[in-house]
């Protein structure tokens, strides 16, 4: 079998049982801590599965170093800071800092 061929079978069968995988996780966690803080009731497997995929639409990727619904690049705020020169960069701190200070706020993070 060739090795495109092969990955077209495997990706999908691990992608499956890690999500498989991942519903037990919660399942366990929910049951084991949520019932004796919040006195929620204990939930199934298909009910930890169905809250995997709300979180997946409300919350965004599962893939590591993801943030939210942000794909490549990150947020857009952060791609906009990196592409100024080094003058509008140390004007946009500057600004930051007069609009920090003038707000009764400590000296900003930049």
């Amino acid at each position: 079998m060739a090795p495109k061929r092969k990955r077209f079978f495997v990706v999908p069968l691990f992608v499956i049982a890690a999500l498989l995988l991942l519903g037990a996780v919660v399942m366990l966690l929910w049951n084991a801590v949520l019932p004796q803080l919040f006195n929620v009731p204990r939930i199934g497997y298909g009910r930890a599965l169905g809250l995997l995929v709300l979180c997946r639409i409300l919350f965004g990727s599962f893939r590591p170093g993801s943030r939210g619904g942000f794909r490549r690049g990150g947020p857009p705020w952060k791609n906009k800071f990196m592409n100024l020169s080094p003058e509008e960069r140390e004007r946009f701190k500057q600004e930051w800092r007069q609009r920090r200070s003038s707000r009764g706020a400590g000296p900003g993070p930049c």
